[in-house]
């Protein structure tokens, strides 16, 4: 019983030290990971029609 409780407490010392995120920061970050998930769906979008035309000239 005695690891439980020392488990536990350790996860509340651990939990304490957790820095959340405000607002401003966090709409900040969530633009940027979508910003740069489009540019590289548009960059993968690009290679592969150019990857295509080239297998379809030589195939």
């Amino acid at each position: 019983m005695a690891k439980i409780t020392e488990f536990f407490k350790g996860v509340k010392a651990e939990y304490s030290k957790i820095v959340f995120p405000n607002a401003e920061t966090l709409k900040k970050d969530t633009t940027a990971v979508i910003v740069i998930s489009i540019i590289i769906g548009v960059l993968i979008f690009l290679l592969d029609l150019g990857l295509k035309y080239l297998l379809g000239l030589f195939l």
